[in-house]
């Protein structure tokens, strides 16, 4: 998922929403296991739907972080190793009995477009796309919608030291039941929630190795992580040959019952835990939040829910940012003006507001025909 996101101001309505998921205490016991396993027999009767989740950090060939980023020089080359990776996969979930694969966008580079191109996209493969902003690991879980899904060019969670490890967003642990999880497990266990397995990865060795609970997916390791921001790289033509030939086993695993859904145990302890840039010191001593050491934790029965009051919290730990693009708008030559007249912007708001002078804008509306693509 998308790495950076332009600092915002955290709305008063948002932070009360996140006081208001977190204001549970004390929590009740944990869960003695993190999540539970099942079984899958899919129904292939009707034909065998795979759903590719992709990424952009974990493509093969890729040693740049700037070849993730939309709006770089490097980033058309991004593009590139991105559907060649998906194309692999798609070829080899056909060879494996896939009857139909869909492919959706789970980065968010900030193109308006999908990070990946539909002039290079396999054309059996279909793209995700829908008239209203959705959420990609969470809005398209439903009953039947697909048999099993491939997540494609992931990364390790923060803390892995993977390339551009990270979880959601720059400098947020997720923590589910007292164990900090990856994106990948996440998407396991939103689909979990319908009975539906995860089947397929790749991605680096640090993701590999975090994956080590899911041992039932088919797994493809297309780089050696040396630090955030390096990489030995395997040869790209090999990497390849090996996302063709596990994604088709990986279909043949599901239809023999090899593989496993997960089920997130429940009362759920989620937590969010911020490390620099973040910071969630704000939600310190703040009556009915539960704070430690960096992380606010709450309880909750439904998954849907505990992510999205930690979606909440990361727009809480992103304030920090802002200290950053100070520190960097101060060492220009022009620094001092800009903060002068940010100062000025901020008061002569507060005036129009007090004064009854201010009113919000409406957002402007899309184009009509505007599709969306799941995370930007």
């Amino acid at each position: 998922m998308r790495m950076i996101r332009l600092p915002v101001s955290l709305s008063w309505a948002a932070f009360l929403a996140v006081l208001l998921a977190c204001g549970q205490t004390p929590p009740p016991a944990q869960p003695t296991e993190a999540w539970t396993l099942s079984d899958v027999r899919p129904d292939t009767s009707d034909g065998l739907r795979v759903l590719i989740v992709h990424d952009m950090e974990g493509l093969s060939g890729e040693d740049d972080p700037q070849q993730f980023f939309f709006g770089t020089p490097q980033y058309p080359k991004g593009q590139e190793l991105l559907v060649a990776d998906i194309n692999a996969v798609v070829d080899g979930l056909y060879a494996g009995g896939a009857t139909e694969v869909h492919v959706v966008d789970g980065h968010g580079s900030g193109n308006p477009e999908p990070d990946v191109r539909r002039d290079r996209l396999d054309h059996r493969a279909q793209q995700v796309l829908r008239d209203k902003p959705f959420d990609t690991y969470f809005d398209l879980v439903e009953p039947k919608a697909y048999d099993a899904v491939a997540v494609v060019g992931m990364h390790a969670k923060t803390g892995s030291r993977g390339f551009a490890s990270h979880t959601l967003t720059l400098g947020m642990e997720v923590i589910f039941n007292g164990k900090p999880v990856t994106e990948t497990e996440i998407v396991g266990l939103s689909w979990g929630r319908q009975g539906i397995p995860v089947i397929f990865g790749s991605g680096d060795d640090r993701l590999a190795r975090d994956l080590e609970t899911m041992p039932w997916i088919e797994f493809v390791t297309v780089k050696q992580a040396l630090a955030a921001d390096s990489v030995e790289l395997r040869p790209v033509d090999e990497a390849r040959a090996e996302l063709r030939a596990k994604a088709e086993r990986a279909v043949r695993n599901l239809r023999e019952g090899k593989t496993k859904a997960m089920h997130i145990s429940t009362p759920i302890t989620a937590a969010l835990h911020a490390y620099p840039p973040a910071d969630l010191a704000l939600m310190d001593s703040i009556p009915g939040v539960n704070y430690a050491n960096q992380a606010v934790s709450f309880t909750s029965n439904e998954l849907h829910l505990a992510y999205r009051g930690i979606r909440k919290l990361t727009g809480v730990a992103r304030r920090s940012y802002t200290g950053l693009l100070m520190d960097e708008v101060r060492s220009r030559p022009q620094g001092a003006d800009i903060a002068k007249a940010y100062s000025r912007r901020l008061e002569q708001r507060w005036f129009d507001v007090e004064s009854g002078r201010w009113t919000t804008s409406l957002p402007t509306a899309p184009p009509a025909g505007t599709k969306y693509h799941g995370s930007r």
